[in-house]
């Protein structure tokens, strides 16, 4: 028994010796990782490295910018070297960082960092999207040197180390420091030898003091930031004005430049659009307003370039002027200016009729195997198509019809497939249509009918609801003498006719602007079929509404006593 009581003891000394080592280590201060990424920060990253930026880190410093690019974050830095702040100095002509006042080495500061993670791969020939913390926005390009491919920043400075991984973003060395762009429109158009013509058509029409005007914002936040498309002497040259006075002469029809009804004034006001537009912004809008009252101008994306008005009308195809890329996306204080290889002036046009078939769109077309192959159709998704939008089914269909059927004729003998237009498939369906030019017009809509298609569609044109609603379900009328059908604001816009097609005035509307717009059909009854719309017709208020019609599975157009 003694033996046993002993070896307890021990036990017992070893359990009480464990026990005091865990309550002390649980009484002793615990030790957290403070951070789950020990990468440095951006202005760990500069002190580790002052032999190539301590001056940038300086100028972080003094403006007291060091703190917060040393938190947690997601940045782009764009980051000179020691000699590129060195050569900017020179150029200020300071010896120190000091002798800069503090809010010019402010506005520098934020220049160069972009509240957002931005690599290199997601470069394009253009601005970045989101705007320098300063608020002008940083343009990237590619350069060719003898040493190779180049990343260019802001169209002088090179990218000579980039995508560098730091803790609270990513940083691209550069080789010369960026500059806040100071100049107004006016000043950095009047600084451009190249533009001497265009500086002195500025002066002459009142606009060299709109141009020169600092920005501000009215009280929805919008900017009264300006674009201007540039035109210099050469191109001038070119379309036979060797100076001002002969552009004056040819343009002034008033001989008072500076009345904006004047055609010089229109001719410079064409020129100039509302809000802060670069080359990118322009790639993906279709058209832009101007100064020029109710007057746009078409842009067109084709394979890399940018054409201004290139565009279709009746069948004639007028080709555009193209935008000068490499020398445009010159940032000024209040607005960018873009250069443009040939001369462009308003054209004068008189309405004239769209024929738009909501089928016939871009990405329909490239399917060479089913566009305009009878018996043949396709869908794509609202991501595919570029020119419609809709809420609800994820695909709409092109269908083009077997024509050895007498029952389903169409014009080209295709139709735009809506499944079921409302009841949890497709429910507001808007169509961007092609240019119209501004007028007056009767929109008529035809459709193939339906017995399970919406019954009751209001249609808007532009946000606007246009008068007359119509229905999917309604037969055509092949009895009623045609002018007398019109009278009732129907029509039989297809020959041969079958009274499977219907035609239906929704109402007349005002297009205020050339270009293109928006039309948009809303259902206000459920369905249980698909919708097939044929064509929507945009005819000027005094044009013959019934004629031309359109030849049923061809693509003629047909006159009266054609028939």
């Amino acid at each position: 028994m003694r033996k046993i009581f002993k070896l307890s003891g021990l036990l017992r000394l070893m359990f009480l010796t464990l026990l005091a080592v865990v309550i002390f280590n649980n009484c002793s201060p615990e030790t957290y990782k403070e951070s789950t990424d020990e990468t440095l920060n951006i202005t760990e990253y500069l002190k580790d490295n002052t032999d190539q930026y301590s001056l940038f880190l300086e100028i972080l410093d003094i403006t007291g910018y060091s703190e917060f690019m040393n938190t947690y974050g997601t940045y782009t830095l764009f980051l000179p070297t020691n000699g590129a702040v060195d050569n900017y100095m020179t150029d200020i002509g300071v010896s120190s960082l000091k002798d800069v006042p503090l809010e010019d080495l402010q506005e520098l500061a934020k220049l160069h960092i972009l509240a957002e993670k931005f690599e290199t791969r997601s470069f394009t020939d253009g601005k970045i999207a989101t705007p320098s913390m300063q608020g002008q926005f940083i343009i990237t390009g590619a350069t060719n040197t003898s040493e190779g491919s180049s990343i260019t920043v802001n169209k002088e400075a090179l990218i000579t180390q980039s995508n560098i991984e730091v803790g609270n973003g990513i940083i691209h060395v550069i080789d010369k420091t960026l500059r806040v762009a100071v100049k107004t429109l006016t000043e950095t158009i009047e600084s451009d030898a190249s533009l001497s013509i265009f500086t002195e058509a500025i002066k002459a029409t009142g606009w060299y003091d709109k141009l020169n005007q600092p920005v501000t914002y009215d009280q929805d936040s919008v900017s009264s930031h300006l674009s201007v498309i540039a035109q210099t002497d050469e191109v001038f040259m070119k379309a036979g004005f060797n100076n001002f006075e002969e552009l004056k002469a040819r343009y002034s029809h008033l001989n008072e430049p500076t009345n904006p009804e004047d055609s010089l004034n229109l001719y410079v006001a064409y020129r100039i659009l509302p809000g802060l537009n670069y080359l990118a912004d322009l790639a993906v809008t279709p058209t832009m307003l101007t100064k020029a009252p109710l007057e746009v101008i078409s842009i067109k994306l084709a394979s890399d370039s940018l054409l201004i008005n290139e565009e279709t009308f009746n069948g004639v195809f007028e080709k555009g002027v193209e935008i000068n890329r490499p020398p445009s996306d010159v940032t000024a204080s209040n607005g960018v200016v873009h250069f443009v290889k040939d001369n462009f002036f308003i054209k004068k046009r008189l309405p004239a009729p769209v024929y738009f078939e909501p089928s016939d769109q871009p990405e329909f077309r490239q399917l060479s195997s089913v566009y305009g192959v009878p018996g043949m159709s396709a869908s794509l998704s609202d991501d595919e198509l570029a020119d419609v939008t809709w809420e609800g089914s994820p695909s709409v269909t092109y269908e083009c019809f077997d024509l050895s059927s007498s029952s389903r004729p169409a014009w080209h003998g295709d139709v735009f497939d809506i499944l079921r237009l409302r009841d949890s498939y497709i429910n507001n369906i808007e169509f961007t249509t092609p240019v119209i030019i501004k007028g007056q017009y009767k929109v008529w809509i035809s459709y193939r009918r339906n017995g399970k298609a919406p019954s009751s569609v209001r249609t808007y044109f532009n946000d606007e609801p246009l008068a007359r609603l119509f229905d999917f379900t309604e037969w055509g009328d092949s009895q009623t003498p045609e002018r007398v059908l019109e009278s009732q604001g129907y029509k039989r816009h297809i020959t041969p006719y079958t009274t499977r097609y219907n035609s239906k005035l929704l109402g007349v509307i005002t297009v205020e602007t050339t270009g293109r717009h928006k039309i948009r059909l809303e259902s206000l009854t459920g369905s249980g079929g698909n919708s097939w719309i044929d064509v929507i017709e945009f005819r000027p208020i005094d044009m013959d509404q019934l004629y031309p019609k359109f030849e049923a599975g061809g693509d003629g157009l047909i006159y009266e006593g054609e028939e």
